[in-house]
């Protein structure tokens, strides 16, 4: 058994694979995926979990050298949810976002019910 970290056996597998550059969404459960994606869905109810915890989780996991999330969630809790992590994520559109899930390494559902709770993270390397 692990001793520490994410203990989800599909999410701490996939996270395990990604390399510098792979994109990794966090995603609210109401983000449309694409059918072709690799998805680990983490939600079980309205807000379980939620998007800050599967944030915090996941940045503990990997090195993330940007960010990306919707213009429309400007001057939002989910703004700020992510500054208060250090990420200064590049703003797009909603729909320019929603595009670039079909590139995404990974995309992890979370119950999240906030809209725009969505972010999209490419991954650094720590050397």
């Amino acid at each position: 058994m692990k001793k520490s970290g994410i203990i989800n056996a599909p999410l701490s597998g996939a996270l395990a694979t990604l390399g510098h550059g792979h994109l990794v969404v966090i995603a609210d459960c109401g983000l449309p995926v694409p059918a072709s994606a690799t998805v680990v869905d983490l939600s079980l109810v309205r807000g379980v979990p939620s998007f800050r915890e599967v944030l915090d989780a996941v940045l503990d996991e990997i090195v993330v050298e940007g960010a990306l999330c919707a213009l429309e969630a400007e001057g939002t809790d989910v703004e700020q949810w992510l500054e208060d992590r250090g990420l200064a994520p590049r703003r797009i559109r909603h729909d320019d976002l929603k595009g670039l899930l079909p590139t995404a390494r990974l995309i992890i559902r979370t119950g999240e019910a906030t809209p725009y709770a969505n972010v999209i993270l490419q991954c650094g390397v720590d050397f």
